[in-house]
């Protein structure tokens, strides 16, 4: 539509606004000395103009026009319209006259100053926003959240020296106001100057003891600098403010961080008695709970996350279905999985009663289950395809599982979990050339699969072939994942293997600290007898054997050295 159509269309409910603003300007002494022309014919087209330009996007032309206005007129209403108009336009061209115009003509507006403020941090005129800052500061009712709000405002600026000196200085007149404390502790912390943030962070502390926001942090910084040290002040501040749960929160979190996992569920059993209507305190209890062995009281934290609104129900049902497995109610477990309705959670509820019916009823009644599922996109079927193939190496079927996996990486040639399913399957089929031929295809796909490095090198060392090279790989392994047990086993074999004895133990016997697994046992066992400590190797055996009876690699190495 040509524009003096839409201006014509725009003339009446512009007249109406025009009529507005003037009488706005003839009653606000802020514009009672603009010209007399300012609703002249030149005036009038200029802000149809606008309204029009606005109207279809064109928001360049509009804040433009609505700038001159407002330079000609005097009118706040105009320099707001215009620096709006320009900062959805991202013109910052006219955003920041504009928005200082506004600023200028409605000192008293809130909106302006912060805007102003927000424009000037943004463009990285940093210093040209202290006197606003200063000036939005002078109100009291607003001055506490003010100081809280500055971290936020300044956050995406790189000048953190600079930001600081802003804030020390902004906070200067308050020292008795805690917020302007917190605020430079802020600044303090991002300009890496922990000790001053520490230092106002007490002072915070002193004028108004117990304030969470100070001891949240408080631990933030301390756990930075020693996890240690920031799990002994929550201790001592929640002796005194047992009633913190933001600080027992965050402390409960970083207990489970650093895998203090008994304290933490203890700390989070106290917020959920405080905190019953909070669901997910409820279902990191019971996931503690359920780490820890106590399969009850997990139960009765799911049980009551169920009756509140939490998010995410199927999952709920998922750690119900675990624990009934870990209690050997394999029953319950089938019925929490039934459940769970299509959607996220469905195929991860369709493989574990597939592995519970293969338990309970045999691997081909798991099979039979997994087989049913249908209206699967490809990944889905590898899957699946997955699934199946570990039931049927799990019941010895090595060679049923090795064809599986052969047609799944032929359907999804480049699928690196897929791919390293099927290299261990060739392994155990003593397909070695397979093996090796499909592991280096993995690390070429996926160069940080650290599991592909690990098995390629333990491999080697196994069969005590290319220990140079099984060195290397393994090497790269553990620089890719260097608390991963198994990785740290193969590590210790490969040194075996290599002579190095004192290595070997050293890995494997923190391996074996960070997991009872019976291979570990079974290699550290071997390094122990080697090193003439036939005691250590043969109560090392003893003890994996109690809970792995059945463990092939475990039984074929006490019998080579116990005959």
């Amino acid at each position: 539509m040509p524009i003096r159509h839409l201006l014509r269309l725009t003339l009446l409910s512009a007249s109406l606004s025009l009529a507005s603003l003037a009488a706005h300007a003839e009653n606000d002494p802020v514009v009672e000395n603009a010209p007399e022309s300012t609703l002249s014919t030149d005036f009038l087209y200029k802000y149809l103009v606008g309204e029009v330009a606005g109207q279809r996007g064109e928001l360049g032309l509009a804040s433009n026009l609505f700038l001159d206005l407002a330079k000609s007129s005097r009118d706040p209403r105009l320099a707001e319209r215009a620096a709006k108009a320009a900062i959805f336009g991202n013109n910052p061209a006219v955003a920041v006259p504009a928005v200082e115009l506004w600023a200028e003509l409605d000192p008293e507006s809130v909106d302006a100053q912060q805007t102003t403020v927000q424009m000037l941090i943004s463009t990285g005129r940093l210093a040209e926003s202290h006197p606003y800052l200063q000036k939005l500061l002078l109100k009291e009712d607003t001055r506490a959240n003010g100081f809280l709000y500055l971290h936020s405002l300044f956050a995406r600026q790189g000048d953190k020296d600079a930001i600081l000196a802003i804030v020390a200085d902004l906070a200067q007149p308050y020292p008795e106001l805690p917020e302007a404390h917190i605020a430079v502790a802020q600044a303090a912390w991002d300009a890496k100057q922990p000790e001053l943030a520490l230092s106002e962070l007490a002072l915070a502390e002193k004028l108004r003891p117990g304030w969470e926001v100070g001891a949240l942090l408080h631990g933030q910084i301390l756990f930075l600098q020693s996890p240690d040290s920031a799990i002994a002040f929550y201790r001592d501040f929640l002796e005194k403010y047992p009633a913190a749960n933001e600080t027992r929160l965050s402390f409960a979190r970083l207990l489970v961080n650093q895998k203090h996992f008994d304290e933490a569920r203890t700390e989070f059993v106290k917020l959920a008695t405080t905190s019953t209507d909070n669901p997910e305190i409820l279902v990191v209890v019971g996931l503690l709970s359920f780490q820890s062995g106590a399969y009850e009281d997990a139960e009765n934290y799911f049980q009551q996350a169920l009756k509140t609104d939490y998010r995410d129900m199927d999952q709920v049902y998922l750690y119900l279905g675990h624990n009934a497995e870990k209690q050997g109610k394999d029953k319950l477990a089938l019925e929490w999985y039934d459940k769970i309705q299509p959607g996220e959670r469905y195929l991860d509820a369709k493989l574990n009663i597939a592995y519970v019916l293969a338990r309970a009823e045999g691997t081909d009644a798991g099979i039979d289950a997994l087989r049913k599922l249908d209206g699967l996109h490809s990944e889905q079927q590898a899957t699946v395809n997955q699934a199946q193939a570990s039931l049927l190496n799990q019941a010895k079927r090595h060679q049923e599982a090795y064809d599986l996996l052969e047609l799944t990486v032929s359907t999804l040639p480049n699928t690196p979990e897929i791919i390293y399913d099927y290299a261990m399957s060739a392994e155990r089929m003593l397909k070695l050339d397979v093996m090796e031929h499909e592991l280096r295809k993995l690390i070429k796909i996926k160069p940080d699969y650290a599991a592909a490095y690990n098995a390629l090198g333990y491999s080697m060392a196994d069969r005590n072939v290319n220990l140079t090279e099984a060195h290397s790989l393994i090497e790269k392994a553990l620089l890719l994942s260097p608390n991963d047990h198994y990785i740290m086993d193969s590590m210790g074999w490969v040194h075996y293997r290599l002579g190095s004895l004192d290595k070997a133990l050293d890995y494997l016997q923190k391996a074996y600290n960070t997991q009872t697994d019976p291979e570990i046992a079974a290699h550290l066992g071997e390094v122990l007898w080697q090193k003439g400590k036939h005691d250590e190797a043969i109560k090392t055996w003893e003890e994996a054997l109690q809970t792995h009876p059945d463990n092939e690699v475990l039984l074929n190495t006490t019998k080579r050295f116990q005959r």
